[in-house]
Protein backbone atom coordinates (compact mmCIF):
# COMPACT_ATOMS: atom_id res chain seq x y z
CA UNK A 1 0.00 0.00 0.00
CA UNK A 2 2.90 2.68 0.78
CA UNK A 3 4.69 1.53 -2.59
CA UNK A 4 1.60 2.46 -4.69
CA UNK A 5 0.75 5.76 -2.53
CA UNK A 6 4.27 6.72 -3.42
CA UNK A 7 3.20 6.11 -7.36
CA UNK A 8 0.56 7.98 -6.88
CA UNK A 9 2.27 10.95 -5.20
CA UNK A 10 5.04 10.85 -8.13
CA UNK A 11 2.60 10.82 -10.60
CA UNK A 12 0.92 14.06 -8.58
CA UNK A 13 3.83 15.92 -8.67
CA UNK A 14 5.18 15.67 -12.49
CA UNK A 15 2.09 16.60 -13.43
CA UNK A 16 1.45 18.98 -11.27
CA UNK A 17 5.20 20.11 -12.31
CA UNK A 18 4.23 20.12 -16.02
CA UNK A 19 1.47 22.06 -15.67
CA UNK A 20 3.14 24.55 -13.45
CA UNK A 21 5.71 25.17 -16.40
CA UNK A 22 3.00 25.25 -18.50
CA UNK A 23 1.59 28.27 -17.27
CA UNK A 24 5.05 30.16 -17.14
CA UNK A 25 5.39 29.62 -20.38
CA UNK A 26 1.66 31.10 -22.19
CA UNK A 27 0.38 27.37 -22.04
CA UNK A 28 3.08 26.74 -25.11
CA UNK A 29 3.78 23.25 -23.87
CA UNK A 30 0.28 22.47 -25.32
CA UNK A 31 2.02 22.35 -28.97
CA UNK A 32 2.83 18.61 -28.11
CA UNK A 33 -1.02 17.84 -28.02
CA UNK A 34 -2.47 15.61 -30.49
CA UNK A 35 -3.77 17.52 -34.10
CA UNK A 36 -5.42 14.62 -35.80
CA UNK A 37 -3.75 13.41 -38.68
CA UNK A 38 -0.36 15.88 -38.51
CA UNK A 39 2.75 13.54 -39.27
CA UNK A 40 4.37 16.45 -37.09
CA UNK A 41 2.23 15.36 -34.52
CA UNK A 42 2.33 11.76 -34.18
CA UNK A 43 5.14 11.49 -31.76
CA UNK A 44 3.18 13.84 -29.13
CA UNK A 45 0.78 10.74 -28.21
CA UNK A 46 3.31 10.43 -25.45
CA UNK A 47 3.34 13.68 -24.40
CA UNK A 48 -0.37 14.78 -25.06
CA UNK A 49 -1.77 13.04 -21.60
CA UNK A 50 0.79 14.80 -19.66
CA UNK A 51 -0.82 18.50 -20.49
CA UNK A 52 -4.03 20.53 -20.46
CA UNK A 53 -5.73 23.54 -21.68
CA UNK A 54 -6.22 25.53 -18.86
CA UNK A 55 -5.48 25.19 -14.66
CA UNK A 56 -9.24 24.49 -14.83
CA UNK A 57 -8.87 20.94 -16.77
CA UNK A 58 -5.71 19.87 -15.14
CA UNK A 59 -7.64 20.22 -12.04
CA UNK A 60 -10.49 18.17 -13.21
CA UNK A 61 -8.52 15.47 -13.91
CA UNK A 62 -5.71 15.11 -11.33
CA UNK A 63 -7.72 13.87 -8.84
CA UNK A 64 -9.38 11.19 -10.37
CA UNK A 65 -6.56 10.30 -12.81
CA UNK A 66 -4.51 9.29 -8.66
CA UNK A 67 -7.30 8.09 -7.51
CA UNK A 68 -7.72 5.58 -10.77
CA UNK A 69 -3.94 5.10 -10.55
CA UNK A 70 -4.28 4.03 -7.19
CA UNK A 71 -6.87 1.40 -7.62
CA UNK A 72 -5.25 0.07 -11.25
CA UNK A 73 -2.03 -0.24 -8.62
CA UNK A 74 -3.96 -2.86 -6.91
CA UNK A 75 -3.12 -5.36 -9.93
CA UNK A 76 0.70 -4.99 -9.21
CA UNK A 77 3.41 -1.35 -10.67
CA UNK A 78 4.08 -4.27 -13.72
CA UNK A 79 0.25 -4.66 -14.96
CA UNK A 80 -0.53 -0.63 -13.78
CA UNK A 81 2.68 0.14 -16.50
CA UNK A 82 1.27 -2.28 -19.17
CA UNK A 83 -1.91 -1.33 -19.10
CA UNK A 84 -0.61 3.46 -18.74
CA UNK A 85 1.37 2.42 -21.88
CA UNK A 86 -1.61 0.30 -23.82
CA UNK A 87 -3.70 3.09 -23.67
CA UNK A 88 -1.32 5.80 -23.99
CA UNK A 89 -0.31 4.32 -27.17
CA UNK A 90 -3.59 2.64 -28.49
CA UNK A 91 -5.94 5.76 -27.41
CA UNK A 92 -2.96 8.30 -28.80
CA UNK A 93 -2.85 6.79 -32.46
CA UNK A 94 -6.60 6.05 -32.40
CA UNK A 95 -7.14 9.68 -31.62
CA UNK A 96 -4.60 10.70 -34.07
CA UNK A 97 -6.17 8.41 -36.93
CA UNK A 98 -9.93 8.81 -36.60
CA UNK A 99 -10.46 12.32 -34.27
CA UNK A 100 -12.20 15.39 -35.13
CA UNK A 101 -9.87 18.78 -35.61
CA UNK A 102 -8.31 20.30 -32.87
CA UNK A 103 -5.28 19.54 -30.59
CA UNK A 104 -6.49 16.96 -28.27
CA UNK A 105 -4.90 16.76 -24.56
CA UNK A 106 -5.22 15.95 -21.35
CA UNK A 107 -5.19 13.38 -18.57
CA UNK A 108 -8.89 12.35 -19.40
CA UNK A 109 -7.70 10.06 -21.97
CA UNK A 110 -5.74 7.70 -19.74
CA UNK A 111 -8.32 8.27 -17.02
CA UNK A 112 -11.19 6.95 -19.24
CA UNK A 113 -9.19 4.00 -20.29
CA UNK A 114 -8.50 2.97 -16.09
CA UNK A 115 -11.91 3.40 -16.03
CA UNK A 116 -12.78 1.00 -18.62
CA UNK A 117 -10.13 -1.17 -16.88
CA UNK A 118 -11.56 -1.35 -13.49
CA UNK A 119 -14.67 -1.59 -14.39
CA UNK A 120 -14.16 -4.71 -16.27
CA UNK A 121 -10.76 -6.23 -14.73
CA UNK A 122 -12.33 -7.04 -11.10
CA UNK A 123 -15.12 -9.82 -12.82
CA UNK A 124 -12.24 -11.07 -14.85
CA UNK A 125 -9.94 -11.77 -12.10
CA UNK A 126 -12.10 -13.48 -9.70
CA UNK A 127 -10.89 -11.88 -6.62
CA UNK A 128 -13.34 -10.77 -4.33
CA UNK A 129 -11.28 -7.22 -3.57
CA UNK A 130 -10.71 -6.56 -6.99
CA UNK A 131 -14.55 -7.35 -7.90
CA UNK A 132 -15.30 -4.87 -5.08
CA UNK A 133 -13.55 -2.43 -6.56
CA UNK A 134 -15.12 -2.84 -9.90
CA UNK A 135 -18.12 -2.01 -7.83
CA UNK A 136 -17.06 0.61 -6.20
CA UNK A 137 -15.88 2.36 -9.69
CA UNK A 138 -18.68 1.50 -11.01
CA UNK A 139 -21.01 3.37 -8.45
CA UNK A 140 -19.01 5.73 -7.80
CA UNK A 141 -17.84 6.85 -11.45
CA UNK A 142 -20.46 5.90 -13.93
CA UNK A 143 -21.18 9.03 -14.87
CA UNK A 144 -18.26 9.30 -16.88
CA UNK A 145 -19.38 6.58 -19.56
CA UNK A 146 -21.73 9.77 -20.85
CA UNK A 147 -18.55 11.30 -21.61
CA UNK A 148 -17.54 9.25 -24.40
CA UNK A 149 -20.89 10.61 -26.04
CA UNK A 150 -20.18 13.77 -28.22
CA UNK A 151 -20.34 17.04 -27.12
CA UNK A 152 -19.80 20.52 -28.05
CA UNK A 153 -16.65 22.27 -27.04
CA UNK A 154 -13.52 21.99 -26.57
CA UNK A 155 -13.78 18.23 -24.98
CA UNK A 156 -12.15 15.47 -26.88
CA UNK A 157 -15.00 12.70 -26.81
CA UNK A 158 -12.87 10.71 -28.96
CA UNK A 159 -10.00 10.63 -26.65
CA UNK A 160 -12.44 9.34 -23.29
CA UNK A 161 -14.56 6.79 -26.12
CA UNK A 162 -11.11 5.73 -27.39
CA UNK A 163 -9.71 5.26 -23.50
CA UNK A 164 -12.71 3.30 -22.16
CA UNK A 165 -12.58 0.91 -25.16
CA UNK A 166 -8.90 0.12 -24.86
CA UNK A 167 -9.32 -0.17 -20.92
CA UNK A 168 -11.54 -2.51 -21.62
CA UNK A 169 -9.32 -4.26 -23.48
CA UNK A 170 -6.17 -3.72 -21.25
CA UNK A 171 -8.56 -5.80 -18.55
CA UNK A 172 -9.15 -8.43 -20.91
CA UNK A 173 -5.86 -8.81 -21.53
CA UNK A 174 -3.79 -8.48 -18.10
CA UNK A 175 -6.87 -8.65 -15.34
CA UNK A 176 -5.53 -12.19 -14.39
CA UNK A 177 -7.82 -14.90 -13.26
CA UNK A 178 -6.74 -17.11 -10.21
CA UNK A 179 -5.58 -20.38 -11.15
CA UNK A 180 -7.02 -23.23 -8.59
CA UNK A 181 -4.42 -25.95 -8.21
CA UNK A 182 -6.22 -29.83 -8.04
CA UNK A 183 -6.21 -31.70 -5.51
CA UNK A 184 -4.26 -35.29 -6.46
Amino acid sequence: MRQNLKWVGAIFLVLAAIEIINILSGRSLNYFGIVPRSINHLPHIFSAPLLHGNSWHFFSNIFTLCIFSFLVLQYGVKTYLKVTLFVVITTGVAVWLFAGRGNHLGASSVIYGYFGFLLLAGFISRKFSRLLISIVVAVLYGGLIFGVLPRGGFISWESHLFGFIFGLLAAKLWAKVPSYSKAR
